[in-house]
């Protein structure tokens, strides 16, 4: 599959991209971002064919191509078919997102009550699905190449909620080999950065019982987001495809929080002190 060279209104026409977990959510803000750019995107689903090539529908209505690949990121020989076809489809590769989350819902206990089956699961999906998923596609990536992996901040480096221990504890993990990457991956000049989101609508937030995501949305627009809403996919397609471009290329081995800014809220501190 070619594309046609880049332009400033695309400045990523040309360049091929794989995002796990891109067909719904906030894989899909990150797909249709790079597509709006004018990136081929290859979007990963395991079980929602359907979301799938309703996302590809809306790539190819922003002119871009792609194709979509199903493959369980928790199974290392998938990551091995899903490079092969790839490779067939595109011939390279310039941008890899992680974002592939797993079953979440299915291993959220707090930590003295996680079980190894809950553990192992988790770190399956997360854990050694980037440690698989960047060595399976660094062969693939062209020099100058991009590595986003998805994290979200309070579960990597809060502890509050303690049902989040099972993904925070390897979103942590995953932040600390992107800095281990960037410098192995350096000489290639291929940059490897870490997106935390926030609190995200249209995303697994609305998979959570409807009381749950209520208090949640309510609580960052009461304030304690200073942007005074959640987190969109979009933003977080705006974020990465950033890290995608060729002015980010000295951005390597961070971590960079999207989410309005709650995160720069003190807990210990009253709203009202804080508000502009």
């Amino acid at each position: 599959m070619t594309q046609p060279q880049t332009n400033a209104s695309r400045p990523l026409q040309g360049k091929f991209a794989l995002v796990t977990g891109g067909s719904r959510g906030i894989g899909r803000g990150i797909v249709l971002k790079l597509a709006e750019r004018g990136a081929a995107v290859a979007i990963n689903y395991i079980k929602d064919e359907a979301a799938a090539r309703d996302t590809l529908a809306k790539v190819r209505a922003h002119g871009a191509e792609g194709f979509v690949v199903r493959a369980d990121v928790a199974r290392p020989e998938e990551w091995a078919s899903m490079a092969v076809q790839v490779r067939e489809q595109f011939g390279a590769l310039d941008i890899f997102v992680s974002n592939a989350l797993g079953n979440l819902l299915g291993f959220m206990s707090p930590p003295m009550q996680v079980t190894m089956a809950q553990w192992d699961e988790s770190f399956q999906c997360q854990s050694r699905a980037f440690f698989v998923g960047v060595r399976e596609m660094a062969s693939l990536l062209r020099e100058r190449g991009r590595i986003v992996n998805l994290s979200y901040w309070p579960g990597s480096h809060l502890g509050g909620f303690l049902p989040y221990f099972a993904m925070g504890t390897n979103k942590a993990a995953q932040e600390a080999m992107c800095r281990y990457f960037a410098l192995a991956l350096a000489p290639r000049g291929i940059t490897v950065n870490a997106v935390c989101a926030g609190i995200t609508d249209d995303s697994i937030v609305n998979s959570l019982p409807k009381e749950a995501q209520e208090a949640m949305f309510a609580w960052l627009r009461s304030g304690w987001s200073p942007m005074g809403r959640p987190t969109l996919p979009a933003d977080l397609g705006g974020a990465v495809a950033a890290l995608c471009s060729e002015d980010a290329g000295w951005i390597t081995g961070q971590t960079i929080v999207v989410d309005g800014g709650a995160s720069l809220m003190s807990p210990e501190v009253p709203l009202d002190f804080q508000r502009p």
